[in-house]
This record gives structure tokens, sequence and C-alpha cells, in this order.
């Protein structure tokens, strides 16, 4: 604490002092701050609050996906999927899209409360049901009138506000100013150009029977919906978690809610769909190619059942039954080789045609075990996949996605080549079975007709047989593995409309700011009202400048008279003059008579009230008293006294009159006056003459006082050249009036030059009735309550208005 005392005392800054200044501004401080916690209270009051609502999810790790870091040169690296691709997607206009599809959210409903619109979500006294299949006007006020439980009242007025909603629309482009007012019963259909829908009232607001002020709806544009519910906080729990926390602030909690549990349930239901792809496009391969071998099947079973049933045989004999068996297990071998076939005919014609991996049916999914071709098919899909989530952070110029197009490529070739190796071989091993079928054919046409006949029946049969077998155990693996499949993230926590959080207006955090504000106000105030002033203010703005002493300090009068101590003997500024009276003795060391000058460094700064009212305060102590008016430029003291100007210390200079004859009688006891006389053209070639020194000594033979009024020291000289001949030299520095800088420039030169003598008197000292002090920290008995009763002008002092006070010390 010391030291931070020491630091402002080497800035001259006096702490104690400045604590006191801003206590003495204690009603603006009370004021700024009263009006700022109205302000607070308003604000919160009359403000639509804010709410969040927050939900929790766990992002799984996936031991396939990729790092996009480790996809630069070497290809395939990464084991875990990047969180910030998963955040991406939860952002994404697509899955925001999907739940504003699955919610209630096209017509919003509004009333007004306490200056404040707020939405009715699912709550509202009036239902509106919409045709899907016309156009409606959206983002536009339907104010409703519930006039009883059977009519309301519809209207709007737009003027060309939607028109680029329909631009095209033949109705908007005749009519640009659109009026519309009209009483309707509930259940009724309201059809105009630009909407259609029919209001049913609420079953709850008739039991409830609620009054909503100012009620109204409107229709909301889907991408308006999505612009408005896409401002999701999405971030990890903690730096090593995979749990991502989504909140979403909104003004209706309940709305809220529901989106955001609907938007992670999309989210998952998005994952399990790309996760069932592989299962749905096998099941939609698989069935299709059911429905041709069905057909074929069911033909040649008729075919058979026709055969027999003709020909009257059941069997063939047993050496053309193990023919047969033979035949039939390599017509199941080929049975197989042509749905693989057909399998890398299809696989290939996708690859070539298209650029994506969405309808891509995996080979294992058909039985087909090749190692190289179900690597292949899984890094493209990888790739593809990696791809997509790299471009919800990224564009397609991005380095790690060019990378990827590279390698799809690269993959896409090498699959390519694999499948066309693959079909060779197949066709090899067909072609085998060709011929072993082409053998065993051989040895069959040796058999009697009918049998080779129903041989050959047999065979088809059961090649499709075989064929509708095998698709039918792989249709149903594929079913089984999708009825299986899990979403790999999980929602931890749902949102509830319980736990949700009010983030605005936070009411006790604005009345803390409002307070903070209201003090720093005044503060600024009060510091730049000093830091701009230019004027002396404070006993400590003297003191700052000089070591001269101050003799006292002179009240504001308020009298309409300049003579305050003749007029008001008992006044508080009469008392003033009295204490100045006695340091004056302290400064001229008990020298009995004295000269003694008053000047000051501008006009205006009250020397000439001043120096009347001290001459006067001398001659009431039975002192003779004479009062010379050396402003021989601007004389005014004969007004005051109204005495003549005619003569003066100007006619005597030029020898027209002696000392005696330009001495005046005032109508103060003991006290003379000696008037400046008419302008000379030469003041300071006059002062500066022997006649002055001449002057005094014969005065100081009559007078035990002579008080001089001269001429302002910042403008001429003239009081210089009285200084040599004056025992006290009082400067007067006029509260609120003179410049620091000007005072600062003229003590200076006063104490470089070592006038003897010198000292300051502060005039025009304002106080408050009831304050303390006066912020001088003179303390002449002056204190709390003023006078108490001790002058006659203790119900006289200055009395200001409220704005003045609060701007002014107490």
């Amino acid at each position: 604490m010391d030291q931070f005392n020491n630091i402002y005392q080497e800035e001259n800054i006096d702490i104690k002092a400045l604590i006191v200044k801003f206590f003495s501004y204690w009603h603006l401080f009370a004021l700024t701050i009263m009006i700022s916690l109205i302000i607070a209270f308003l604000f919160n009051k009359y403000t639509l609050p804010i709410y969040q609502v927050a939900t929790t999810v766990l992002i799984e790790e996936d031991k396939n996906s990729m790092n996009p870091q480790d996809l630069i040169g070497f290809g395939l690296m990464g084991d875990k999927k990047n969180l910030e691709n998963e955040i991406g997607i939860l952002k994404s206009y697509s899955i925001a899209y999907r739940t504003i599809q699955k919610l209630d959210f096209f017509v919003s409903y509004f009333y007004s409360d306490n200056f404040i619109t707020k939405e009715l979500y699912q709550n509202a006294p009036i239902i509106v049901e919409f045709d899907k299949n016309y156009p409606q006007l959206v983002q536009t006020k339907f104010n409703i009138e519930i006039l009883s439980n059977t009519q309301y009242k519809i209207q709007f007025e737009e003027e060309q506000q939607w028109t680029y909603l329909f631009s095209t629309h033949k109705f908007l482009q005749e009519n640009k100013n659109l009026n519309y007012s009209r009483t309707h019963k509930f259940g009724e259909v309201v059809i105009h150009p630009l909407f259609k829908f029919k209001i049913s009232l609420n079953p709850h607001y008739l039991s409830s029977k609620q009054e909503y002020n100012n009620l109204f709806f409107q229709f909301n544009d889907i991408d308006f919906l999505i612009r408005t519910h896409r401002n999701i906080e999405i971030e990890p729990i903690n730096r090593e978690a995979s749990i991502v926390s989504l909140t979403l602030n909104g003004s209706n909690v309940q709305k809220s809610v529901n989106f955001i549990n609907q938007l992670t349930q999309e989210y998952l239901s998005r994952g399990l769909e790309k996760k069932n792809e592989v299962a749905i496009n096998t099941i939609e391969f698989i069935t299709a190619e059911l429905r041709g071998i069905a057909d074929s099947l069911t033909v040649t079973e008729s075919d058979l059942q026709n055969f027999r049933t003709t020909n009257q045989i059941m069997n063939v004999d047993f050496q053309a039954q193990q023919v047969f068996e033979h035949m039939t297990e390599l017509e199941n071998q080929k049975a197989v080789l042509l749905v693989k076939s057909k399998y890398y005919k299809n696989l290939k014609e996708y690859l070539l045609e298209k650029n994506s991996v969405e309808d891509i049916v995996v080979p294992s999914s058909i039985g087909i075990e090749d190692p190289l071709l179900n690597t292949l098919v899984a890094e493209l899909t990888q790739l593809f996949n990696t791809r997509s989530e790299l471009l919800f952070s990224s564009t397609e110029k991005n380095p790690m996605v060019l990378s990827l197009d590279k390698q799809i490529r690269n993959t896409k070739n090498a699959l390519i080549e694999n499948i066309n190796n693959i079909v060779n071989t197949s066709n090899i091993a067909i072609d085998d079975i060709n011929e072993r079928i082409n053998e065993l054919s051989g040895r069959i046409d040796h058999l009697p007709k009918t049998q080779r006949q129903l041989f050959s029946i047999e065979r088809k049969f059961k090649l499709n047989d075989a064929i509708y077998t095998y698709l039918l155990q792989k249709l149903s693996e594929a079913q089984i593995t999708m009825a299986s499949n899990r979403p790999d993230n999980e929602i931890i926590d749902r949102a509830k409309v319980s736990q949700y959080s009010k983030i605005y207006p936070k009411g006790s955090l604005n009345y803390i700011i409002a307070f903070i504000i209201g003090c720093i106000i005044p503060v600024i105030y009060v510091l730049g009202k000093d830091y701009l002033n230019d004027k002396i203010i404070e006993r400590k703005d003297v003191e700052n400048v000089t070591k001269l002493p101050i003799v006292g300090h002179i009240l504001h009068s308020n009298k309409k008279t300049e003579l305050v101590v003749a007029k008001a003997p008992k006044s508080s500024i009469t008392e003033s003059f009295r204490s100045i009276r006695t340091n004056i003795q302290y400064l001229a060391k008990g020298k009995e008579k004295q000269i003694i000058m008053i000047t000051s460094d501008i006009a205006s700064a009250g020397k000439t009230f001043v120096a009347m009212n001290l001459a006067s305060i001398f001659a009431q102590y039975e002192k003779k008293a004479v009062l010379l008016g050396f402003d021989l430029r601007k004389p005014k003291i004969y007004q005051d006294f109204k005495l003549s100007n005619s003569i003066g210390l100007s006619t005597y200079y030029i020898n027209k009159n002696s000392v005696e004859e330009i001495i005046q009688k005032s109508s103060i006891d003991n006290l003379d006056i000696i008037m400046a006389g008419p302008v000379p053209p030469n003041p300071a070639e006059l002062i500066a003459s022997a006649k002055t020194k001449e002057l005094f000594e014969k005065l100081l033979k009559i007078y035990d006082y002579i008080i001089l009024d001269t001429p302002p020291l910042g403008l001429v000289t003239d009081a210089f050249l009285l200084m040599e001949h004056a025992d006290v030299n009082l400067f007067i520095v006029r509260q609120h009036h003179t410049v620091k800088k000007v005072f600062e420039s003229i003590i200076k030169d006063i104490e470089q030059k070592e006038f003897p003598n010198f000292s300051i008197l502060i005039n025009d000292v304002k106080l408050q009735k009831g304050s303390y002090g006066y912020g001088y920290g003179y303390g002449y008995g002056y204190g709390y309550g003023y006078g108490q009763g001790y002058y006659t002008d203790d119900n006289e002092l200055e009395k200001k208005s409220l704005l003045r006070k609060l701007f002014s010390r107490s």
C-alpha cells in the first residue's frame, strides 16, 4: 500500500483528496447507479429470454476409417474416425433438413406478453392445417382475433416484402400491395391465390379460456427453419473423449428440446443407413435376380410335371440316376459361377459408369471370397467415405481431397483389372464344366428317348432350382445382417425440458454490470472534468504551481453591492476579510503603516472588489486607510463609491493637481479614495516616474494603510512597477475563472524576480448550504452546517437546481 501511495505521490496525485472528491459527488453516483439498475431491471423484464438445452452423443471409434493426414503419399494408414468430420455432419444442412421434415415446425404461433413476442409451441389456442400441394405465403404475419367459439377474424397487410417468394406468381405480379381482413368460421377452408388453409380451435383453449394479446401465426419456409435452427454448438466434453456435447439456444424450451433430440436421432439414422447400404444393395440385386429365376423355375417345373404326367414316368434307372446326379453337381457349380459372373459384369459396368459407391454390392455378400477383390472394394468404399467426410470441412481443391481422388482412380483401375482377371478365370471354369457336361451328355444320348427327354427337363429344373436356392440363401443372409446392424454412435443423454438453462438475459450479471456502469460514469465524469478543466478549482491547484503562501479566501457574494463589508458587516464574506486582515498583519511583520498592492493575472478576477472591501475592513479597524485606483486604463472604483473621476492619479502625475486635491472622502469612516482620473496615453511611464515615490511618502504621513488597486499582471506591466513600493503584494486567484497555465506562467515569472512579501488570495469560493467544508481544505470554522447562525447570510448561500447539484460537488 505504501508503494502504491508513493507512486501516486510521484505523479502529484493525492489519493485521499481524490477519494474525498469522489465522495463529494455522491448524489451523481447515487443517481447514475439508480438509473443503471432501473434500465437493467427493464431490460431483464422486457427482453425475450433465450434458453439453452443440451444433449450428449458418443462417437465410437471406427477401425476401418482413415485419418486424412495419413493419406498423403502412402495410402491407407488411418485407424480412427475424424471427430471434426462427425461434428461437420451434425452441423450439416442435410441433417437439419431431415430433422425439420420430421417435425411440425412449418406453422408458428405467436402472441404478445409485456411488449415481448413469445412463441406458442404445442399449446396455441388455434390449430392451422394447410394444403401442402398449394402455394403458401411464408414468413408473413396472419393476425387472428378470436371472436367466439365459432368465429374468428383474420387480417394482414403486406407491401412487397414477400414478392421474391413467388416472383412468377401472376396474382402477386398484379397486386403489389395486399390487404386482407375477413371473418371466418372455425373449420372453414380459407382459399386465396396465395394461401389455402383452415383454422380449428384448440380443445385446450375451450377449457382454459386464456386470453392472448396480438395473436398471430405464420407459415415457415424450410430454408428459413434450417437457417434459424443450425446455430448448434458442438464441442467434445474434454480433450481426450469422443463424447460431444450439443447445445442449442432458443426462446422456446420445448421446441429446442424436440429439435435437438430429433437431430441426434437423424444423425444416428443416417449412420445406420450408411451401414446398411451394403445389405440393401445386396438385397436389391438378389431380389432382381430372383424375379428372373423364379419365372424360369416355374416354367421348368411345369414342363417337368407335364412330361412325367404325359409319359407316366417318375424316375430314371440307377445308371442314368448316377449320370444325372453327376450332371446336377456340375450344373450347381455352373449356376454359382453364372451368378458370380453376372455380378462381375454388373460391378464392372457400375465402376465404369458412376463415380460413387453408394449402390455397390459387396462381393462377400454374394459368396465371392476372392481376398483381393474384397479388399479392393473395401478400400474403394472407404476412400469414398473419407472423401465425403473431408468435404464437410474443406473444398474439392484441398490437397487431401486431390490425393484421395488420385487414390480412388488408382483403386478403381486396379479393381477393374482384377475383375477382368477373375472373369477370365471364371470363363475358363465355366468352359471346363461345359466340356464335362457335354461329355456326360454324350453318355446320356445312349439312353432311351423318354429318359433323355426327362433328363434334359430335370437338368434345366435343377439348374434353375440351384440358382434360386443359392440366391434365397444369400438374400436371407443379407436380411439377417441388415436386421442385426446397430448405429455405431450412441445418444448418452437426451435433452429434457426440465434441464434447460437460461442464458439471456442474465439477470444477476446485468445488475452487476449496471452497478459497475453506474459507478464508472461518475468516475469518468469527475476525472474527465478535472482532465479537461483548465481553471483553478481547488487549493491544491494553486499549491501544485507555487510555494507562495495563501493568505486566505473570499466567499462568493450574492449581494447586490460590491461594498459588502460596509453594507453587511456581520456577513460571512466580511468575516473572510477580517481573517485576511489578520493574516496580512503577519505578512507585514507587525509594521504599523503598510502599502498593500492587489493585482491578478487577467481581468475579472475580482481584484477591485477585494481592494474596496479590504480597504473598508481596515477602516472599520479604526485605522486611517486610503484606496488608490492605479488601474489608469480602466478606472471603475468611482462607480461603486459614487464619486467623481475627473481628478485623480493621472492629473496628479501631470502636475495638474496636488496630492491633497485628489483625495476624496468616502461614505465609510476612516476611508478616503484616490481615483485613477481621466485615462492618460502613457500610464506605465507615469507610474515609473519619481512622482510615485513622492506620492507614497506623502500618503504614509497621513494614512496607516494604503491599498493599491492595480491592472492585471498578465495584460500590462503597471503592477510590476508598483511592487517595489508595496509592503504586501496580493495576487488574486478566482475559483472557476483563473486559467491554470496563465497563472503558472505569471507566478513563475514573479518567483524568478524574487519580489518580496508576495502572497496568494483566493476569491469567489462557492458553497452550498449544508456542505461540508469548501472543497478547499481551509477549515476556518466554516465546516458542516456553514455558520450555524453566526452570520446574517446563512440562508443566502447559493441554492442550486437539481441538475446543477448532480454535476457539481456537494
